[in-house]
């Protein structure tokens, strides 16, 4: 059986199950034919990092129950798009990256 690799050479870990996360909704950074944003990078938010996704359209921090969405808040992790993490990186504010739950650009 093919693993899912991680950018470590390693198995794909979990990022998070509180809050649920992945394109899927699996706890992972898994990706497929249907994630065209590519959420392959696990990362911890910082209160930085979401207030810059929230100004560049994308509202991590409110949540939204009737998708049983929590919000994202610091110090949870959460898995972005490569570009997501990339806009951040050139802006000065990228949030950490946990490795072991990070898939590698393919």
């Amino acid at each position: 059986m093919n693993r899912v690799k991680n950018v470590l050479g390693s198995e794909l870990k979990d990022c998070s199950h509180a809050p649920l996360t992945g394109f899927y909704r699996d706890g992972c950074c898994n990706t497929g034919a249907d994630d065209v944003g590519m959420h392959l990078v696990c990362v911890q938010a910082t209160e930085e990092f979401l207030q810059f996704s929230q100004a560049m359209g994308n509202d991590l921090s409110t949540p939204m129950p009737m998708f049983h969405f929590p919000g994202v808040k610091p110090g949870d992790k959460w898995c972005i798009c490569v570009d997501r993490w990339a806009e951040a990186l050139e802006a000065g504010m990228p949030p950490p990256v946990d490795s072991a739950g990070s898939q590698p650009h393919p």
